[in-house]
């Protein structure tokens, strides 16, 4: 929808490959669903969710045998993100190198983008 001709919505490093193709193994379905919503300390916050079907609006970004499903309203938010998979000793999980964020609340989860008014 938002994409530029030969290039992806967004990229997956090695590592958030090997966890989005382990998570379809496990779970089958169409891919991992990525969005965001209003909510957290900054604003927006980035959901994921392993999704049955890609839905009619999808951007559907395949990377490796790993594939990224874009819901339609976050498509414009995200366009131009690394996504990484990250397994540390405290914590795991998914972590975005977005250009489109103007600020990141200090826990990482919550995040206000560039050009957007601040959540009330």
């Amino acid at each position: 929808m938002f994409g530029l001709s030969g290039k992806a919505a967004v990229t997956l490093s090695p590592r958030a490959v090997a966890q989005v193709a382990r998570l379809m193994a496990a779970r089958g379905g169409a891919g991992l669903r990525l969005g965001v919503k209003k909510g957290g300390c900054a604003g927006m916050e980035y959901t994921l969710e392993v999704a049955e079907v890609a839905g009619p609006m999808d951007e559907v970004v395949e990377q490796d045998g790993a594939r990224v499903l874009i819901a339609p309203m976050a498509q414009m938010f995200l366009f131009g993100t690394e996504i990484d998979y990250e397994d540390g000793l405290l914590s795991a999980g998914f972590r975005f190198n977005n250009p489109n964020v103007a600020e990141a609340c200090g826990c990482g989860e919550s995040i206000r983008f560039k050009d957007t008014p601040d959540a009330p």
